[in-house]
């Protein structure tokens, strides 16, 4: 069986060398009303090995300069998805925003990682675990 990253569709295209982020293109003609968000067809399927997991994240230049960001970012595409990558574009801008076949949408990041087993403990268990410096703090706890 193949391993590694394999697509076909529109391939993603680095725009610089060592960026981390693969500019996904879209598929298709779509306006996305200011404040709806819409699934855009990219073309693009992946077979990724078991050792990695893909993220379809926002441009930032889109999001800054339109308004247009990845609603569910980071979307995530498992190995075992075989199906078309469709970017969930929101529009948070005050405008609609037309989307054009080649248009760059969105970015895929692809990552190694690490599955992991969760074992259920109730709170008498769970206190037994060493102390940290931040311990229980929650939103807000690091200051500002």
């Amino acid at each position: 069986m193949l391993k590694g990253v394999f697509c076909n569709g529109n391939a993603p295209t680095y725009a610089h060398q060592g960026d981390a982020g693969a500019d996904i293109t879209a598929n298709e003609t779509v306006t996305i009303r200011y404040g709806e968000r819409q699934l855009v067809r990219t073309g693009l399927r992946l077979a990724l090995s078991d050792d990695v997991v893909a993220m379809v994240c926002s441009r930032s230049g889109l999001a800054h300069k339109n308004g247009l960001i990845v609603a569910n970012a980071p979307g995530i595409i498992d190995s075992g998805y075989r199906g078309e990558i469709m970017v969930n574009l929101l529009n948070t801008g005050k405008e609609d925003f037309v989307v054009t076949p080649g248009m760059r949408i969105a970015q895929l990041v692809v990552l190694p990682f690490v599955s992991v087993a969760f074992m259920p403990v109730d709170d008498e268990v769970f206190d037994q675990f060493e102390e940290t410096e931040r311990g229980k703090g929650g939103h807000g706890s690091s200051g500002e």
